[in-house]
């Protein structure tokens, strides 16, 4: 059976730009179809300064939000990373296969290292190498899928690389993954800058729609949403990225494709409203169970518990091996 992993790092309240992007194919695709894992992968919000009580609520709040919008824990297993030794075990091995070159080509290490030395600063060695640790996470599962948004593809190209590598040095112990981007919005961008990604940890949040907004500051958040010069509705990334973005959006809420959606409507204004009841209509179901689940916290963590123990079982050969490839000594 096909196996697939995906995770979420806690470093901000989870948007709708997580939802359509992966969090609802998780759900209603890759649970169904495959041996499925999907982790809180709370080990790389430590890459840069972060409040540590703050960490651990997100974390939890990610969780429920994961089972909120409708991953089974019957069906697929749901865990937090650091609960699995073997994720910072397999990572160190990788370190030793990996290269310097390598890990300062990776593109979010380049941007916020040069943001850093801009002010003077110094960015954490653990941004540097944390791509290995998704390496890790990846492969210590012989995941043969990872469903990621666009923006991840080049984490999943540096696991392929590193399971090549590591096969052909020490014997065949790895699993090559592969991408899995799903077909519609992908990426959703910001309301209000929709040349950038509708990020959770973004210091203002006026351009992002997160799954726990009420009801009313969605539509705000929509209606105020940066267009284009022009009154045409028409999809065109280059020429009208800010409609393009709203009807990337209303066509993944209805299942539909943005360019189908061009010449429906009259006006931003009319695209907009349709928009934001769209989204509305589907934030409804996984607030309402999120309520629920936040009411019986004991549950979430039975989840977590029984999760993390079935991700260790099936992590645990698979690192083994890899130490007694690479030419550890097993303890006796």
């Amino acid at each position: 059976m096909t196996r697939i992993f995906s995770g979420v790092k806690p470093t901000g309240h989870l948007t709708l730009g997580n939802y359509l992007g992966a969090v609802r194919q998780w759900a209603e695709v890759d649970q169904h179809r495959a041996d499925a894992l999907f982790s809180i992968v709370d080990l790389h919000a430590l890459t840069v300064d972060h409040d540590p009580g703050r960490v651990r609520r997100l974390s939890k709040q990610a969780a429920t939000l994961l089972l909120a919008s409708g991953l089974d824990p019957e069906a697929c297993t749901v865990f937090v990373q650091s609960h699995v030794d073997e994720h910072a075990r397999l990572s160190y091995l990788l370190e030793c296969v990996a290269t310097d070159g390598e890990m300062r080509r990776m593109i979010q290490y380049k941007e916020k290292s040069a943001r850093e030395r801009e002010r003077g600063g110094s960015v954490r060695l653990s941004l540097l190498t944390y791509p290995v640790l998704m390496a890790a996470d990846i492969l210590a599962y012989g995941a043969d899928e990872v469903p990621v948004g666009d923006d991840q593809t080049q984490h999943v190209e540096l696991s392929r690389d590193l399971a090549v590598r590591f096969n052909q040095r020490y014997g065949h112990t790895f699993v090559v993954p592969r991408a899995t981007p799903p077909a519609v919005a992908a990426r959703v961008m910001d309301l209000q800058d929709p040349a950038s990604k509708m990020g959770k940890s973004h210091d203002s949040g006026a351009g992002i729609v997160y799954l726990l907004d009420e009801p009313d500051v969605v539509r705000k958040k929509i209606l105020r949403a940066v267009t284009d010069s022009g009154t045409e509705v028409e999809y065109d990334r280059e020429a009208k990225a800010g409609v393009s973005n709203l009807l990337e959006i209303l066509a993944a809420c209805e299942g539909g494709n943005p360019e189908g959606l061009s010449g429906v409507y009259e006006s931003y204004g009319a695209l907009k409203r349709a928009t934001a009841e769209a989204v509305v209509e589907l934030l409804a179901p996984p607030q309402k169970r999120h309520k629920e689940l936040v009411a019986d916290p004991a549950y979430v963590e039975e989840v977590l518990r029984r999760g993390a123990e079935r991700a260790r079982e099936m992590a645990k050969p698979t690192v083994d091996a890899a130490y007694r490839a690479i030419g550890l000594l097993p303890p006796t």
